[in-house]
């Protein structure tokens, strides 16, 4: 038996900012040019097999899986291929949006096919993480399907308005994965402060062999997957595998699937049109017109901004966040391309962007109290400035998320969140910093 981890469970109590979640989906027009990442999951990054010149059109392959933790790449605009190489692929839009010709639904008969399926979609969980869909849809003996409608992040509507706009292939792609993968249960994860969604799935699932909704607490981060498996199932992943690396979802039986990952392969089985566009929730003090903008995966940030309707007059932008406030990274500028797993893009004034100046440790254990992976980081940080390779990992620093809850409940307002990320660097270079 694998040693279990003992996590408090206490995470954060974080605000429920959600301006957006009642605001319907608008999609924006092709912009001018899109760059198609080859590196936008987990994994090997796809290879280019188009050149510069090349016509594609809407759902053209444009990057080939390379490997089996992998995924392919297609184009979300028709046009011209401008550039071609290892980092990505640069598409002159001709604004017509022509769908490839060869688009059409897959042949879907058994547990081979569905996989092949999910592979040919270039599906990649879409909450954040962005795994290969394929693979994690590959484990075997599994008991429960869980599908990851907490979105507890503050201001990301995205995936409400998923469960509000297209509950139909919700629905249609949980139906697809239980009958071809031979799994008996199916549980939907919504957090309380979104009565909505809850109602709207427990009606549609109501007459759904195997198929329940389960109320979540409001508290972050709730999403985490080892946090929503232990509250839906009441099951544990272990520490470690049977492989000795940190212990997976599959370990304890279950697949977690963000909710529009799920919903996309619905639509993928319905339609044929792999992962090209993808829901952005625009928000933050700074924001205009706050909105959810359905994109062109490859759009640049600056141009979703711009079809949302821009920087609010008067305000200095502080900061740009791509994602959440409390997992997603600060950029440089807006020129950054959107990937499959971009969710959101915040933007905050300088003034809500100005962190508080950090005070010495009071050693309150608030940071430990709250880390849902039952972590001490108070001391991982105190042996990463020591440069202590052996202790770190001692401390389990490989199963943190970098969820950002420590940093949220300190006091003293410490970057432990960050300076844990750098620690997991030093710690996969072999202490070399």
């Amino acid at each position: 038996m694998f040693k279990k981890l003992k996590r408090s469970a206490e995470g954060a109590g974080v605000p429920h900012v959600k301006a957006t979640a009642g605001v319907a989906t608008v999609k924006m027009p092709a912009p001018d040019q899109v760059t198609l990442l080859m590196s936008q999951h987990i994994g090997a990054p796809a290879t280019p097999v188009v050149q510069k010149g090349d016509t594609v059109y809407v759902g053209t392959l444009v990057g080939k899986a390379g490997g089996f933790v992998s995924a392919n790449v297609y184009s979300s605009v028709s046009g011209t291929v401008l550039s071609a190489d290892a980092n990505a692929v640069v598409v002159t839009a001709d604004g017509n949006q022509t769908v490839d010709p060869s688009i059409q639904p897959p042949v879907v008969t058994d547990r081979d096919s569905l996989l092949k399926a999910v592979a040919d979609c270039g599906l990649v969980g879409l909450g954040g993480a962005g795994f290969p869909a394929q693979v994690k849809l590959a484990a075997q003996n599994i008991d429960y399907l869980v599908i990851n409608c907490a979105e507890c992040e503050p201001y990301l509507a995205s995936d409400t308005r998923e469960v509000l706009e297209c509950s139909d292939t919700i629905v249609s792609g949980i139906e697809a994965v239980l009958k071809y993968l031979g799994i008996k249960s199916c549980i939907i994860g919504i957090e309380a402060n979104k009565p909505d969604c809850i109602d709207l799935m427990t009606t549609l699932t109501k007459d759904m062999t195997g198929v329940s909704v389960k109320t979540l607490p409001c508290r972050y981060p709730q999403g985490a997957e080892k946090n929503l498996i232990e509250t839906c199932t009441g099951r544990e992943v272990p520490q470690y595998g049977p492989s000795g690396k940190p212990g997976l979802p599959a370990d304890a039986g279950c697949i977690v699937m963000n909710v529009t990952s799920i919903s996309t392969l619905g639509k993928f089985l319905k339609t044929g049109m792999p992962l090209v566009s993808r829901r952005v929730t625009v928000d933050g003090d700074a924001a205009a017109k706050p909105g959810n903008i359905e994109a062109p995966i490859g759009s640049s940030m600056q141009s979703i901004v711009d079809f949302a309707g821009g920087i609010k007059e008067g305000v200095e932008l502080g900061k740009v966040i791509a994602g959440g406030p409390m997992m997603g990274l600060a950029q440089v500028d807006l020129s950054a391309p959107t990937k499959k797993a971009s969710g959101g893009i915040l933007l905050f004034s300088k003034e809500k962007a100005t962190l508080p100046e950090p005070t010495n440790c009071i050693r309150c254990g608030r940071c430990i109290n709250g880390c849902p992976m039952g972590l001490s980081p108070v001391s991982i940080v105190k042996a990463y400035n020591d440069h202590n390779l052996e202790e770190l990992d001692r401390l389990n620093l490989g199963l943190c998320v970098t969820c950002g809850t420590c940093s949220f409940v300190c006091p003293a307002k410490r970057p432990l969140t960050q300076t844990m990320a750098i620690a997991k660097v030093f710690q996969r270079m072999g202490g070399n910093k």
